[in-house]
Order: C-alpha cells, then sequence, then structure tokens
C-alpha cells in the first residue's frame, strides 16, 4: 500500500473551505439572510447566488469526503487508543473550545447589528460539522480497523469495480438513496439536520474508502474527469431551468457527486504535487475556517453601513474576512503556543511554527 502524501488533498482542503468562506459573504448579500442566522445586507445582489446554487451541493459533501480521507492517513501509524487520543486533540478539543469562545462572538456581533438584547447559550454554530466528524470516527473506527487488517479479498474486488468509469457512480446509489429516505425539503441545509449527518457519514466512510482503494480509483477519476464534469454540468443546468434550482432530491445526490468526482480527477491530475504556498495555506486552512464566522460578521457590521455599491461592499468583505482571517492565524494563533491545540494544531514551540 502507497503511504506517499497526497497533496491534491491537502489542496481540496484548503480550497473547499476558501470556497465556503465566500459562500457565507454571498449569504449576507441575500434578501433572506437574517432568516437563516446572518448580517444581512440592505442592497442584495441575488445575482450572486446563481453560482452559489452550483457550489451548494457539493461544497459541504466534499469537506465530509477528504475528512475521510484524512482518517486513512492518520491511521496509517497509530493504533486505535492513539487515534482516537489524536482525533480528540485535533477535532474535539477545538469542537469544545468552539462553542464556548468562538460561535458566542458572532452570535454577539448578530445581536449588536441588530440590536437585539444580548444573550448568550451554548451553540455550535458553524462548527457543527466538527462535532459529525468526531462522531463518524467513533462510528467507522471498527470498521476501518477490519478493512485495514482483514479487507485484503475486499480491496481487490473494489480496485476490480473502480477501474471502470461507471464504478466510482455506484458510489451515487447510496447518495440518491439517502436523499429519497430522507426526504430533504432543502437538499443544501446541511447544518443541524437529519439529512446532514447521513449524507456526511455517507461521504465520510467513502472519502476513507477511496483511498484505501488507492490509485485503480483515482486513476478511473482522472481519465474520466471531465465526463463527470459534463454530467454535472447538465444536471445543473437541468435544475436550473426547470426547477427554479431546487431540482428532486436524488437528481441533486447525482449532480452533487459528479460534481465532487469530477473535482477529485482535476485535482488528483493537476495539484498532486507539493509547494511553498500550501506548505503555508494547509495548516492555515483548520483555523480559518474555525474563526472565519465571527471575523465576517465583524466586516459586515463594519462595511455594510457604508454608502457604497454593493458590489464594493461584497469585494470588502471578502477582503477583509480573508485578510483578518490569516492576520489572527498569522500573528496570534500559529505563534502562541497555548492558543494552537485550541484551533487543531499541533503544540509546537512557537519558533518551529509552520
Amino acid at each position: 500500500m502507497k503511504t506517499l502524501r497526497r497533496y491534491d488533498i491537502d489542496w481540496l482542503r484548503v480550497i473547499a473551505i476558501a470556497l465556503l468562506l465566500i459562500y457565507h459573504i454571498a449569504i449576507v448579500f441575500q434578501p433572506w439572510a437574517m432568516f437563516v442566522g446572518f448580517v444581512r445586507s440592505e442592497n442584495a445582489l441575488e445575482g450572486l447566488w446563481i453560482p452559489m446554487t452550483m457550489l451548494n451541493v457539493w461544497r459541504i459533501p466534499i469537506l465530509f469526503f477528504v475528512s475521510g480521507m484524512g482518517l486513512f492517513f492518520a491511521m496509517r501509524k497509530r493504533n486505535w487508543k492513539q487515534l482516537i487520543g489524536e482525533r480528540s486533540q485535533r477535532i474535539l478539543v477545538p469542537f469544545l473550545f468552539g462553542i464556548i469562545a468562538i460561535s458566542p462572538l458572532h452570535m454577539y456581533l448578530f445581536q449588536t447589528f441588530y440590536k437585539q438584547p444580548l444573550s448568550y447559550y451554548p451553540h455550535t454554530g458553524h462548527l457543527w460539522f466538527l462535532g459529525h466528524i468526531f462522531v463518524y470516527v467513533l462510528i467507522f473506527l471498527p470498521v476501518f480497523l477490519v478493512l485495514k487488517h482483514r479487507g485484503a479479498r475486499l480491496k481487490k474486488l473494489l480496485e476490480k469495480l473502480m477501474g471502470t468509469a461507471v464504478g466510482p457512480l455506484t458510489v451515487s446509489l447510496f447518495f440518491v438513496l439517502e436523499a429519497i429516505w430522507v426526504k430533504p425539503q432543502i437538499y443544501s441545509l446541511y447544518a443541524e439536520t437529519w439529512h446532514g449527518f447521513f449524507l456526511g457519514a455517507l461521504a465520510f466512510f467513502f472519502g476513507y474508502l477511496f483511498v484505501y482503494i488507492g490509485s485503480p480509483f483515482w486513476t478511473t477519476l482522472k481519465k474520466w474527469k471531465w465526463t463527470y464534469l459534463a454530467i454535472a454540468t447538465a444536471l445543473y443546468a437541468l435544475r436550473y431551468i426547470e426547477y427554479a434550482m431546487e431540482a428532486p432530491s436524488y437528481l441533486m445526490a447525482l449532480e452533487s457527486i459528479c460534481w465532487i468526482f469530477g473535482i477529485f480527477g482535476l485535482f488528483f491530475h493537476y495539484l498532486n504535487r507539493p509547494g511553498r504556498l500550501l506548505a503555508y495555506l494547509g495548516p492555515a486552512a483548520y483555523p480559518v475556517y474555525i474563526i472565519h464566522m465571527f471575523v465576517l460578521y465583524m466586516g459586515a457590521w463594519l462595511i455594510l453601513p457604508l454608502d457604497i455599491h454593493p458590489i464594493v461592499q461584497f469585494i470588502a468583505v471578502t477582503v477583509f474576512t480573508f485578510t483578518v482571517c490569516f492576520v489572527l492565524y498569522e500573528f496570534l494563533i500559529r505563534r502562541i503556543a497555548v492558543l494552537r491545540p485550541l484551533f487543531g494544531l499541533r503544540m509546537e514551540k512557537s519558533k518551529k511554527a509552520i
């Protein structure tokens, strides 16, 4: 089994989180933003939502896939006790810290922006994702341990199946069945829903399995990436033209998987190589994800009252969010040793921080 680092998966995590930030910023400029707990601009940019509706069927599922892949690599040199300890430090600690210290910050900014009475209650906020990941680790770890030590025969069967263009698409059947079974009212509503939990569990499980299978799966995606993207584009066009963006869930599930497989193929083909930029952004992505919501709300709180064009406001909030997140990461989170584990980074002396 190859154990080389997969730089394309590191890039997937970085870019998926960057797109998540942009997606959340775009919500601020939608007329319904306040109803989903976001600060809202009085000047809507509803045209922004057209590309966002393409993102919203795969932006969260792809992060669950990548998290499952990450567990595969974490298991290579750890027994089950070490793995649970490591995942507790990297996921559970930031999750609990975020509930206490991070989520209340953007709740405060939201209440201040709308001049609401200040109140506090523990809430996962956008960090619900971390809670799901930790639960999946506990649920699937026994299965993954069996695959690791006794799954050679199954691995050969999966290698044969995934060596064809149709093989990976068989995975979409599980996501289609999930959509039919759960019947989500809005397919892209993942946070704090059973749909989000079960879909995330499937993506996490198959993310592990895809790296476990190895080169036959990834070679297939590399070869057929444009076909998967063409299918996804056709399904998105159908959703846009015929269904006003919210197609039947089973079609959106298929569209989601085709986007994800196409993206996997692109990244595996073009970005599976190291680089200085990735070496910096890779560790930064996780802390940036944790802090981005209160930074985004702060930027909206400062910029939205300004009498400038809403497109300029969107650009300004985007620049503010990314800049302040990386300033906080570079000069506080990355350099202060006691803060590092609270944001999912390994405890290191500040002079060795990367």
